[in-house]
């Protein structure tokens, strides 16, 4: 059903159950067909789970995207990035703005969490503007969450999302 549809899935389910095999599943899928695959995450911390579960599923480590990498291996992400060798990045709000040659597939893990709102400067979510990027590059995009937000629901409702739960 994921697959099937154009409009963004909201992906709920309690702890344990499964989201994160769904999603990986996803990925492993827009690998297949060449493409890139983006998984955002609210904070760095929550980041080594998911790069264990990655690299232990895939066999190859992701490109990990947050503010504590080095100026150096940020250059080589984006260097990967816009050749299109860099399959699957996960990162933190600001991975969202990386040019990426041909991205296939965003997912928003913990899609309720505060902390996709950029909260100086330019004022932003990053969970709509994923929303709207894979609207614009006409790509799927999941949004993962045991609580999602009062507007993922409302979105929902509206029938501008659909909705699976596990």
């Amino acid at each position: 059903f994921i697959k099937a549809t154009s409009k963004p899935v909201l992906l709920k389910g309690v702890t344990g159950s499964g989201k994160t095999e769904v999603y990986f599943y996803l990925v492993a899928e827009t690998i297949k067909k060449g493409k890139q695959s983006l998984i955002m995450l609210p904070e760095i911390s929550l980041s080594s789970q998911i790069i264990k579960r990655f690299t232990e599923r895939f066999g190859f480590k992701p490109a990990v995207w947050n503010s504590s990498i080095s100026k150096a291996r940020k250059k080589k992400i984006m260097q990967g990035i816009l050749s299109g060798s860099t399959k699957v990045v996960i990162g933190t709000r600001s991975s969202l703005f990386l040019p990426y040659k041909n991205l296939g597939l965003i997912v928003v893990d913990e899609e309720h969490d505060a902390s996709y709102k950029q909260g100086e400067g330019i004022l932003y979510n990053a969970r709509d503007m994923a929303v709207l990027k894979a609207r614009l590059l006409t790509i799927s995009i999941i949004l993962v969450s045991a609580t999602p937000s009062i507007e993922t629901i409302y979105n929902v409702q509206q029938e501008k999302y659909s909705m699976v739960e596990l």
